[in-house]
């Protein structure tokens, strides 16, 4: 466990060793929060959305958390798939490396949730602080698989973080914010999230179906980072 904990400590540490990291985790939910939102709440009343004001505004905290921590799993795998291999042929085996992987993205996915709230609480104030601090935790959780399987199938750092932000634009303007609930908005991984982040934003409750269904999103998004980091740690033949 002491191990586990040591290893998992020094992920985290890599990520953030960089100062421009550390800022961006501060800029980037301020810079949708504070600003993007305006801009897409002017872009969905103009397409008819329902999305407008403080909803545009919550929605914002979530894409920010999500775009945020699928980069950081993205590169959790792509930039150390070396390092964990070795770590993996050394003993510690690549599967309590995946855990400590999964534990390092579940700490740095905590921050970034933790920094789009307090932008999201800054900007707006929120109703229902605890539902919409669960649905920005839920959108980072579920970009942790999005952001380790792009890093599985993909080594450049460049294309890998522009197919990240592909999946991400695509999932956020095929969400509830800018469409109706039918076609590709239905597949859309964050949409219940996102239901559940625009309720909490309203001081309204939320069905319970979405709940269930953003938990089984998440679980099945970590399950998929665990697979991808799994891979990335594992020796080839």
């Amino acid at each position: 466990m002491t191990t586990f904990a040591t290893v998992g400590g020094n992920f985290v540490r890599e990520q953030l060793r960089a100062p421009l990291t550390l800022v961006l985790l501060v800029a980037i939910p301020a810079f949708f929060v504070v600003i993007f939102a305006a801009v897409v709440g002017q872009f969905a009343d103009a397409l008819g959305g329902t999305l407008a004001g403080r909803s545009a505004t919550a929605i914002s905290a979530g894409w920010a958390a999500s775009f945020l921590t699928g980069t950081l799993a993205f590169f959790q795998v792509a930039s150390s798939r070396g390092a964990d291999r070795r770590l993996a042929a050394a003993g510690l085996g690549p599967m309590h490396v995946a855990q400590a992987r999964i534990g390092a993205a579940l700490v740095l996915a905590t921050t970034v949730s933790m920094a789009a709230f307090v932008s999201l609480w800054v900007r707006s104030g929120i109703d229902h602080p605890l539902h919409a601090s669960l649905a920005i935790g839920g959108f980072a959780a579920i970009y942790i698989g999005v952001g380790a399987l792009v890093g599985a199938v993909v080594t450049d750092p460049l294309e890998g973080s522009l197919l990240v932000m592909l999946v991400f634009a695509l999932d956020a303007f095929s969400g509830p914010q800018m469409t109706s609930s039918g076609g590709l908005a239905a597949l859309t991984p964050t949409r219940h999230a996102a239901n559940l982040l625009i309720a909490a934003a309203g001081g309204e409750g939320s069905p319970a179906g979405d709940w269930v269904n953003v938990a089984l999103v998440a679980l099945g998004s970590l399950g998929v980072a665990f697979g991808a980091f799994w891979f990335a740690a594992r020796r080839r033949s």
